[in-house]
């Protein structure tokens, strides 16, 4: 069975104040996005507790967005900590898609990482 589920994914460092600020206001904009939509799955990732998972993706700027879908990675970049810039991006990457979206193409260390976190996700 294919997985089908949605990726919400922050990538963060545990030292970034910013980050610590962020964490809730992520929470609350994915938890209405969700909103009972059990495909959807959030992350909250460290890139220094897990850098055999973040791999060859190289975060400058947190926080770090990463949306993935069963189509494939639909974002990945930098975003400004605010919540409505949050529900803009979230909105168009996972609430508001057709089934005929076209996503625009990534690194491939970020395809690479979308692979791994998908196959531990499975597990």
């Amino acid at each position: 069975m294919p997985d089908r589920a949605i990726h919400i994914v922050c990538l963060c460092a545990a030292w970034c104040r910013l980050c610590d600020d962020y964490a809730p206001v992520l929470e609350q904009v994915a938890a209405e996005l969700a909103a009972g939509d059990d495909r959807v799955l959030r992350h909250w990732i460290d890139i220094e507790d897990e850098a055999e998972l973040v791999g060859e993706f190289d975060v400058e700027t947190f926080p770090t967005l990463v949306v993935i879908g069963p189509d494939g990675v639909r974002f990945a970049g930098p975003l400004t900590p605010q919540p409505e810039t949050l529900r803009r991006v979230l909105r168009a990457t996972v609430a508001e898609t057709s089934a005929d979206a076209r996503w625009p193409a990534v690194a491939p260390e970020i395809d690479a990482f979308a692979a791994r976190l998908r196959q531990r996700a499975a597990v």
